[in-house]
Order: structure tokens, then sequence, then C-alpha cells
């Protein structure tokens, strides 16, 4: 694959489906993702359980952060069902950070580099199902799916149907408030951990690819 990747991700969510009838968190996931990609030593992980972001403000963390994000070119986010703490501000949470970062053109010493590309990895919940984020086959005229964006961190909502010149199917179920994007209307791209994992560089690619055309998209960079 050859591609550096950064993750981000809750660490500590459990409410993710069990592993071989194991005690599973987030970072289970994130691990059997290292184990599933062939260049290993290119992955950075974000997030650790003692790590506390309250302490940092905007003028340090490029240096919490540039050394693991600055080199990728794609940063994967671990998408699971309690990845939000409401308890305490997004700007205080790990993950926008780590998305705003990633798509900041970002500077180190003598060196630039560009906005990443984004794909969201959508776990299993402790059942199994994807439903509390991607719904299949919503419409039973289309097939389409609906993404329930607000279970999302503002800066993921803002970057999804996010396409400068979107462009929707003909499906005339759907009214004109309600219409189906087609195409890749989303910066981020989102699939289910199952589809992932059964073709996981189609998926990486087709992320890099929607990277590399930015300009298409109105890309929100700040918490």
């Amino acid at each position: 694959m050859g591609r550096k990747i950064f993750v981000t991700y809750k660490y500590a969510d459990d409410k993710v489906l069990m592993i071989n009838n194991e005690k599973t968190t987030v970072r289970t996931y994130v691990d059997a993702l290292q184990d599933l990609l062939k260049d290993k030593e290119n992955i950075n992980k974000g997030e650790v359980d003692d790590a506390d972001l309250s302490q940092f403000k905007d003028d340090t963390i490029q240096t919490k952060l540039g050394e693991k994000i600055f080199d990728s070119s794609l940063t994967i986010i671990m998408v699971s069902k309690e990845m939000i703490d409401n308890s305490i501000s997004e700007s205080d949470q790990w993950i926008p950070w780590e998305i705003s970062y990633s798509l900041r053109k970002k500077h180190l010493n003598d060196r630039t580099s560009l906005p990443n590309a984004l794909l969201a990895i959508v776990l299993p919940d402790e059942s199994g199902y994807y439903n509390y984020y991607i719904v299949d086959d919503s419409c039973p005229h289309c097939k389409c799916r609906t993404l329930k964006t607000n279970n999302l961190f503002d800066i993921m909502k803002a970057n999804m149907f996010n396409i400068k010149k979107p462009e929707y199917t003909g499906c005339i179920h759907h009214a004109e408030s309600s219409k189906v994007y087609s195409g890749n209307s989303s910066y981020i791209y989102s699939v289910k951990w199952c589809d992932f994992i059964s073709n996981p560089e189609f998926y990486i690619e087709k992320s890099l690819k929607i990277g590399s055309n930015i300009n298409d998209y109105n890309i929100k960079k700040t918490t």
C-alpha cells in the first residue's frame, strides 16, 4: 500500500461488538486494523487512555500531533456509538482536534504537508448493528442508504454532503428536501467495518481519490 495513515478514535468506548468473546473497546478494533493492513509500520494511532486534551491549547497542539499527522496522507476516523463525550466541549476532545489538524495545510520546520484525505470506518455496536449511524436500503425503491450525521462531531457533520456541485439520483419517491445524493458527495467517506475488512485497499484508495479532489468540497477545518 505504501501510505502513511493516522487513526483517530475514542480509546475506551466499549459499546462495540466483542471480538473473540472478550472485553472489547475501540482500541481493540484499532489493533485489528493495524494487523489487517500491510504496512503496519506506517500507521500512527491517536488518543491513548491516559491523555487529556483539555491541558493543551492551539499553540501547543502542533507539538502534540505534528509528528504523528504531518507525514500521513490519510486520517481514518473510527466511528463508534459513544465516541462523543457530551459532558465536555468538542474542543476538548481528541477526535475533533485530530480531524481539524488533519485538514490543515501543515508546516513543520522547513516542510509543508497538504490536508489529509478522511475515511470513517463505522464499528458495530455491542449488538453488532451499524444503524446508530448507517441505515442501508432506507428507501425501498432506490435502496439508498441514510447516514445519521446528527450522531457525529460538528466538524464531521460539516464535512459530510459538502460537495460544491452536488448531483442527485432520480428517485421520485423522495421529496425535494430529502433528495438522494449520488457520487462522492462527502469529503469524509463512510464504510462499515464488515465491508472495509473485506477489501481495505479499495476503500483506502477511494478516500484518497476524494482527498485529491479537495477543491471540489466546502471544507471546514476548525472545531
